[in-house]
């Protein structure tokens, strides 16, 4: 199978939505601060447009079947570089998974992060989601802070 990566479309914005909610109801049993009914994480159709920031797609014969985005975010004032590239939005069709695909796309985003001049680049996973987990040291991210909460 051939897999193109590119940049997303504006046009594309309804099955970028379809992926939003396919992380969402993924995440869900993760994480009981979630609100009930409908929710988004992004703001895709600003992202898209952003010059700071990329969304990619994964098309196999002209169908979008993965996506993923970075950002530049501006760092903290004590770390060592001035920004940093986020990733997020991090989806492939269960049909499509196992086959490299996710590597494709966070390939591609780091790509992007580098013709940015970036050095660092961070993303989030839920502790109990071992399967992204696995994704992301395989490809070469490391465990960096663990955020603890407690409802009170």
């Amino acid at each position: 199978m051939n897999v193109e990566i590119r940049e997303a479309l504006a046009a594309e914005i309804e099955t970028l939505l379809t992926f939003e909610k396919g992380i969402i109801e993924t995440e869900r049993p993760f994480d009981n601060t979630l609100k009930e009914g409908e929710i988004h994480y992004y703001d895709l159709a600003s992202l898209i447009r952003s010059e700071k920031a990329a969304v990619l797609v994964a098309v196999a014969e002209q169908e979008i079947i993965g996506s993923g985005y970075v950002k530049i975010l501006p760092a903290e004032p004590y770390q060592k570089y001035s920004e940093y590239a986020h990733l997020g939005f991090m989806y492939v069709k269960p049909e499509f998974r196992g086959q490299g695909i996710n590597q494709l796309i966070l390939n591609g985003l780091l790509d992007w992060a580098r013709s940015q001049k970036l050095t660092e680049a961070r993303l989030e996973v839920y502790a109990e989601n071992t399967s992204a987990q696995n994704a992301y040291l395989k490809a070469g991210f490391k465990p960096n802070l663990v955020e603890m909460r407690l409802g009170i």
